[in-house]
């Protein structure tokens, strides 16, 4: 059986996400709604937007306010999500699954007056076949240039749309074939604004392709695996244990929610010192970090002077945690933070080490101060308990969003599985800053 018709069946069969799952794709809508209001006005969102309104159409909600057609309002909301890269990752997927699928789902669900638990459903089987993908994929995918955001997630967009869509099986294995000619992403826009395109042209291909298969476009049923196809000529790994348990074992749930406004490379050595405790940071004498060298080349900037630069620095942020500045705040990260002289002092003592045996979602610190050691790590797929993960995503919505817009989110998402229709949850959305 193709890849494409393996994943047509999961994604037109009645699914049964488990409780679990089920608070995972709602934590992970929450989350996405927060990082996407938070971001409404970045330039790439307000290119996006005017892109978007400029080609007309009234089907669905653009966050920041408007409305346009499903396809073009799915490009502008997925990069405006991804606008702040703040959004959740999966490190299976290699990449952000959430501002590809979600934005393809609700532009559908809203244009088509779906609803909220049918809503859902889709976004499950969406996000579960993106993590799934990129799994086969692989690193080799990804280590070859590949922005794992836009080509995985254009068919876990395609998926969620094509299920909301009502497609049947057949219509859904000619929509994965169209994605697979369609689906694309490189990691050369990391940087630019192009990074947060990535994501919003995933969701737009995905919505697009679906709408093709349901007005009877065919594609080839081995597009994906195929000779010639997504996977040989994509560097893909073509992992078969990727498909092990679809349908039944939700992969989805080993998502990693950032905490911090920073490069995810960075989260694991900043839990580790927020493990630690307080800290004097007059007396601390010096840090070590140790973390995976695959991290060296992304997010080791010795000494930025910029907020942005800040952003990717394990001597900055590290110095900003035992410091008490707020590294889940995106203001923090500023010129003005840079130049800070107890900031300099506290990051010149800091020292990054690599060690290839350590996870590249892992870190372990070393801290000395007043003499004694104080040692710590973590691994941010040691996620912790559920409830934990849920109260700091909402005490994230609060920090960006304040505390009234972030209640009315939770409500919404608390709420979705009930509603009729998705409009209490996209007026929010709409709401100029």
């Amino acid at each position: 059986m193709s890849i494409a018709r393996r994943i047509a069946e999961f994604a037109t069969e009645p699914v049964a996400p488990d409780a679990e799952m089920a608070r995972y794709v709602r934590m992970s809508l929450l989350d996405w709604a927060t990082v996407g209001i938070a971001g409404r006005d970045e330039p790439v969102s307000r290119a996006a937007r005017t892109v978007a309104l400029t080609e007309g159409g009234d089907g669905a909600t653009l966050i920041g306010g408007g409305r346009a057609a499903p396809r073009a309002a799915a490009l502008a909301n997925g990069a405006i999500s991804h606008a702040l890269d703040y959004d959740d990752t999966h490190f299976g997927h290699i990449g952000h699954p959430s501002v590809a699928v979600i934005p393809a789902a609700l532009a559908v669900a809203e244009a088509r007056d779906i609803d909220g638990a049918v809503f859902l459903d889709a976004l499950a089987v969406g996000l579960e076949t993106a993590c799934r993908i990129g799994d086969w994929l692989g690193r080799s995918h990804y280590e070859a240039g590949f922005h794992q955001t836009g080509t995985s997630g254009a068919f876990g967009a395609c998926v969620a749309a094509g299920r909301l869509l009502g497609l049947d099986a057949d219509a859904m294995t000619h929509a994965l074939g169209l994605t697979a000619t369609r689906a694309s992403g490189l990691k050369s826009q990391f940087g630019t604004m192009g990074k947060p395109l990535n994501a919003g042209l995933a969701a737009e291909a995905g919505v697009t392709c679906a709408l093709l298969a349901g007005a009877g476009a065919h594609s080839s049923e081995m597009a994906i695996e195929g000779s010639q196809g997504f996977g040989p000529t994509h560097a893909a790994a073509m992992q078969e244990a990727a498909w092990a348990g679809l349908g039944e074992r939700w992969v989805f749930k080993g998502i990693s929610y950032k905490f911090h406004a920073c490069c995810h490379g960075l989260h694991a050595m900043l839990e580790a010192l927020r493990g630690l405790g307080p800290i004097d940071p007059a007396q601390v004498e010096e840090i070590e970090i140790t973390t995976h060298p695959r991290w060296l080349a992304v997010c080791n900037q010795p000494a930025p002077e910029t907020g942005l630069g800040a952003k990717f620095s394990y001597r900055v942020t590290a110095a900003m945690q035992l410091l008490g500045i707020d590294t889940a705040a995106l203001d923090s990260y500023s010129d003005a933070t840079c130049a800070r002289p107890d900031l300099i002092a506290l990051r010149d003592k800091v020292r990054v080490v690599t060690d290839e045996g350590l996870s590249d979602t892992a870190s372990r610190v070393r801290l000395r101060a007043a003499g004694e050691v104080h040692e710590a790590s973590h691994d941010i797929l040691d996620s912790g308990d559920i409830d934990g993960i849920a109260d700091r995503l909402r005490e994230k919505s609060e920090a960006l969003l304040g505390a009234r817009v972030a209640q009315q989110l939770s409500d919404q998402v608390s709420g979705m599985e009930s509603a009729t229709g998705v409009s209490g949850f996209t007026a929010l959305l709409a709401q100029p800053e």
